[in-house]
């Protein structure tokens, strides 16, 4: 997990995508002309809220996002999405 000196605002968090599947279950490898864009992440930061939501994420949490859902950033030259909670689709529990 990286350390992120970045602390985000009202409802939004920050997360680390996770690397897109490079190979099939079936073991056929996928170029990286066909992989689709990575949908799940681990959350870095989040932000603290506002008076009408409370935050259900945390800091570790994998969590499931739409395909096209927030907005990158570049932050020593590693990629984050910075997205409203309400852009979650799920939290994966292990």
């Amino acid at each position: 997990m990286s350390k992120v000196n970045l602390k985000p605002l009202a409802d939004r968090v920050v997360i680390e995508p996770m690397a897109a599947e490079t190979k099939t279950a079936s073991g056929i490898y996928i170029p990286d002309t066909a992989q689709e864009k990575p949908q799940k992440g681990k959350i870095v930061a989040v932000g603290s809220g506002t008076k009408d939501e409370e935050m259900k994420v945390k800091v570790g949490d994998v969590v499931l996002y739409g395909k096209y859902a927030g907005t990158e950033i570049n932050i020593n030259n590693e990629k984050f999405l910075i997205m409203r909670q309400s852009d979650i689709l799920a939290i994966i529990e292990e």
